[in-house]
């Protein structure tokens, strides 16, 4: 089997940070080839490079024989090759079936034929063992949903090629089996599909090859049916490194200390009932399933979103919350998407880090830009930022390094309180690490730390309690000792009979 598609010396500079190097690597036609790596190895530069989304500083890419070098994305489309991207990439005002055929839509007569744009969108949700509606309106969909959509599209496209970038981060189980066999049929239709992940185990199930970069550079191609996933981490981070969260510390919680107390808190959005308390040096786990409404819960915590019932932070009756009224009471909120709430793309680190705190930095109506780069710095040090440089474009950065600047964000308001929603989505193990031993650190500074994780060993590694959701509820209560991944998730799936939460 011939050599399908080629990377030759690829190289991307963003000034004077090298986000690649030399990178060269052939991947056959019909093969499912991970491609992996830290954050920052250039993974995504990678794909955007070849989506003709970036310009490749020098080097070329060849498919099929044919050097491409695409102008934009479009121009790869055309070639018949899609991406299904990380970070959710949709038009929330449109339904279903208008974002999946968007750019392709079917005409009648010179008119557009919604009948037939419906059929073919429920067609593919179908494929995709989908329960929502072409109808349906994008922006009333869980962020899973969303992603599901973004793979539908792709296949609308009848790509001979398709990128994926961490196409299951936001997906159920049953969603991430719908898509496994839905990338099994792709492959048998000799379809080539690059695919990007952080969760080794789907690599070691589903990929036929792995190319591993390091620090912007070409590690090794492995066949994956003749390595383990200690070979892998090993070239990825280059050194051992353990692939599961773990606390380090000794629990820091003070279960006489609360402050935060939820009583009787509900949405008209679909969540009922939510009651429990959060202690002073506390990591309290929030699990459930896609469609468990804990996001939402969050987002109303904070004062996003409206509810109704009782929030009381150290003692104070919030009543009417905004965010800014949480920020100003020592609350912070580290979304899941990054993209959309995470950060201000046209910002650079120093404004993103600051924004939050602005008021700091104002002497009249005029900004202290030295007070605000030295704050980015000193805060980007502690969150290990890279590169640890304030003017640096926010939105060039990696996954990772992107979500410690929105960490380093709050930090830098001085939060006693933070919310961490999937705090390590999308990133590599060794910056989850990272996260974690700063999250042991805050609480060990007395802070107290909500996470919501989709990831059990997350969940069992870093909390000090559990709280387990389901269908807008919550369904149990678990302490430290109780934690066990088959008891955690027969309560998510509602295998258990509800249990008290905190009283």
């Amino acid at each position: 089997m011939e050599d399908y598609i080629k990377f030759d010396n690829i190289s991307k500079s963003f000034g004077g940070q090298k986000a690649l190097e030399g990178v060269s690597f052939s991947i056959r036609k019909g093969e499912l080839h991970a491609i992996l790596g830290e954050n920052g190895a250039g993974k995504s530069t990678l794909l955007n490079v070849f989506h003709g989304v970036l310009a490749a500083t020098t080097g070329d890419v060849y498919v099929d024989g044919k050097k491409t070098n695409f102008g934009s994305a479009v121009d790869a489309i055309k070639y018949g090759i899609a991406k299904v991207h990380q970070e959710i990439n949709i038009i929330p005002e449109m339904t279903v079936a208008q974002n999946i055929m968007l750019g392709n839509e079917p005409t009648k007569n010179g008119f557009l034929d919604t009948k037939t744009m419906n059929r073919t969108a429920g067609e593919l949700l179908d494929r995709l063992g989908c329960t929502f509606s072409p109808e349906d309106k994008i922006g009333t969909l869980s962020t899973g949903k969303k992603q599901l959509v973004q793979i539908a599209r792709a296949l609308q496209l009848n790509a001979t090629i398709i990128s994926m970038d961490e196409p299951t981060t936001s997906l159920s189980s049953s969603e991430v089996s719908a898509l496994f066999k839905i990338i099994d049929n792709l492959r048998a239709q000799g379809i080539t599909i690059l695919y990007v992940s952080h969760k080794l185990d789907e690599v070691l199930k589903l990929c036929d090859k792995a190319t591993v970069l390091r620090d912007g550079k070409y590690v090794n191609t492995f066949t994956v049916s003749e390595i383990t996933g200690e070979t892998l981490v090993k070239s990825m981070v280059g050194r051992d490194i353990s692939m599961f969260a773990k606390r380090h510390m000794p629990s820091c919680a003070d279960m006489n200390d609360v402050v935060l107390d939820i009583r009787g808190l509900n949405s008209e959005i679909g969540f009922k009932d939510i009651n429990f308390q959060l202690h002073r040096g506390e990591i309290l786990g929030f699990f459930g399933l896609v469609g468990a409404m804990r996001t939402e819960v969050m987002r109303a915590i904070f004062g996003a979103d409206r509810s109704y019932g009782s929030v009381t932070m150290y003692g104070r009756n919030m009543e009417k919350r905004t965010p800014y009224v949480s920020v100003q009471a020592g609350v912070g909120l580290i979304s899941e998407n990054r993209k959309e709430e995470g950060f201000v793309p046209t910002m650079s680190n120093m404004q993103n880090i600051c924004l939050a705190s602005i008021s700091q930095f104002l002497k009249g109506p005029f900004l202290k830009k030295g007070q605000m780069a030295e704050k980015a710095k000193q805060t980007g040090k502690i969150v290990g930022l890279v590169p640890n440089d304030p003017e640096f474009m926010t939105k060039n950065l990696s996954g990772g390094n992107a979500q410690k600047v929105i960490l380093a964000k709050w930090l830098s308001t001085n939060a006693n309180i933070l919310i961490f929603d999937e705090p390590t989505k999308g990133i590599d193990i060794g910056a989850k690490a990272e996260i974690y031993k700063l999250m042991e650190e805050l609480v060990s500074q007395g802070k107290s730390i909500i996470m919501v994780s989709s990831e059990l060993p997350e969940i069992i590694g870093m909390s000090d309690r559990v709280l387990i959701m389901r269908a807008g509820r919550i369904e149990a209560e678990l302490q430290r000792d109780e934690f066990s991944e088959d008891r955690i998730i027969k309560v998510a799936v509602g295998g258990y009979e509800r249990e008290k939460s905190s009283s």
